[in-house]
């Protein structure tokens, strides 16, 4: 036998030995004639050299598709085969391939081999590093055939692919429902099985995706890296600032297959669908009651749990909705943002300005199930929902009930910004200031007479067509 001097290796024969000691010097005596690239065995120079000529030998026998090494074609051939020969010792989980196998261990080990050069991040793997620098130099080499869109993954290309194609290979085992990308379903697998594997460092919080622990991290931090190119705005998710754009650009990518109105979010489209579907999807664990958003289910439960989160920063007072809230500062402030295309008059609340609006055009949207007449607001019918919980006088509208409660708790949320007196209507608080400006809104239609209070044109009299008044 033939050993080696430097490691005591033995061979049968000269020539291996030959070639196992160029593990030690590094002679590479083959020589590539197209590209100069040297190498420690003849084997190898003949499988490079297939690279400059194209050649592949290897075919597989089921799908005929051609490799140019034979160790490609081992390892395509367990796609077919669903041979996974690498097990890992600390998990058990099976790979098809060596090196797959290699990268899975690093995600037991935390072992990050790979620094970029740029920004020295550590990365765990070459393929990933290689993609990571993409980051600093901007390189997109992978481009849509459909649209021209590029990207720095091949992978990421794939997955836009099925935006044109509509294709969703992954359905889930257990309600059926399709998905275009395998991390999709994965997250939807979690509504099923109530699975939170990322946890909180902080706080020790638990959520179904890393991405929600992601943005969860941000309330600790404080941390807003992405920022607005128009506006200057700062975000914590680059997915809200893609969103946020969409209001500088008026871009409204997500369309309705039933009316085509047109959306901002792909979520806010889920929601209108089911305006049309009627689909109500979350019920309230209390008494049943079914909604078509999980928002309304939300507010809905505070009814039951008498939960006010939202708080007024100049009185105090607590509301369930934010809405509700915003809508009450405006009684401080006096701000009215929303205004009357047809006669300027403005409102502190968007409803207002909508009822409001039907007095010109006429517009009766609620119709009576019954007899099919029409009107402009819900109150046709006798039916009164909205009970006070303190002496149970029912009402037709929420409002009306709202202002009932004040009979009760002696509210008066209305002050007068002069003598600060104040009043539980706002209705009350305006003409309470006409005895500051000396205002007369009320005039009489014959003889132009001004009235401060209401009354006093009512009991107005004009005697006959002199417009003599008494």
């Amino acid at each position: 036998p033939w050993k080696c001097s430097r490691c005591g290796k033995t061979f049968a024969y000269k020539n291996d030995l030959k070639r196992h000691v160029r593990t030690h010097t590094g002679e590479k005596p083959f020589a590539c004639s197209v590209c100069g690239q040297r190498f420690s065995w003849r084997e190898s120079l003949k499988r490079h050299m297939r690279v400059h000529t194209g050649e592949k030998p290897f075919a597989c026998s089921d799908c005929g598709q051609r490799f140019s090494q034979d160790a490609n074609l081992k390892r395509h051939m367990r796609i077919h085969t669903g041979e996974k020969p690498f097990a890992c010792s600390d998990c058990g989980q099976r790979f098809s391939q060596k090196g797959a196998l290699k990268k899975h261990t690093r995600t037991h080990t935390g072992e990050k081999q790979f620094a970029c050069s740029v920004c020295g991040q550590r990365i765990s793997s070459r393929e990933t590093l290689q993609i990571h620098k993409r980051t600093h130099i901007g390189e997109k080499p992978f481009a849509c055939s459909v649209c021209g869109q590029r990207f720095s993954e091949k992978r990421t290309l794939k997955t836009h692919t099925r935006t044109h194609t509509g294709e969703k290979p992954f359905a889930c085992s257990v309600c059926g429902q399709r998905y275009s990308q395998k991390g999709t379903l994965k997250a939807h697998t979690r509504t099923h099985t109530g699975e939170k594997t990322f946890a909180c460092l902080i706080c020790g919080q638990r959520f179904s995706w890393r991405v929600s622990l992601k943005t969860h991290v941000t309330t600790h931090t404080g941390e807003k890296p992405f920022a607005c190119s128009v506006c200057g705005k700062r975000f914590s998710e680059k997915g809200t600032l893609k969103t946020h754009t969409r209001t500088h650009t008026g871009e409204k990518p997500f369309a309705c297959s039933v009316c085509g109105q047109r959306y901002h979010q792909k979520g806010t489209l889920k929601k209108h669908t089911r305006t049309h579907t009627g689909e109500k999807r979350f019920a309230c664990l209390i008494c049943g009651r079914r909604f078509s958003w999980r928002g309304s289910l939300k507010t809905h439960v505070r009814t039951h749990t008498g939960e006010k989160p939202f708080s007024c920063s100049v009185c105090g007072q607590r509301f369930s909705q934010k809405d509700h809230v915003i809508n009450h500062t405006r009684t401080h402030t006096g701000e009215k943002p929303f205004s009357c295309s047809v006669c300027g008059q403005r409102f502190s609340e968007n409803g207002r300005l909508k009822k409001h609006v039907r007095t010109h055009t006429g517009q009766k949207p609620f119709s009576c199930s019954v007899c099919g007449q029409r009107f402009s607001r819900k109150t046709h019918t006798a039916e009164k929902p909205f009970s006070c919980s303190v002496c149970g006088q029912r009402f037709s509208q929420r409002g009306n009930l709202k202002v009932h409660l004040r009979t009760h708790t002696g509210e008066k949320p209305f002050a007068c910004s002069v003598c600060g007196q104040r009043f539980s209507l706002k209705g009350n608080l305006n003409a309470h200031k006409r005895t500051h400006t000396g205002e007369k809104s009320f005039a009489c239609s014959v003889c132009c007479q001004s009235f401060m209070w209401k009354y006093q044109i009512k009991n107005h009299k004009c005697v006959d067509e002199m417009n003599i008044c008494q």
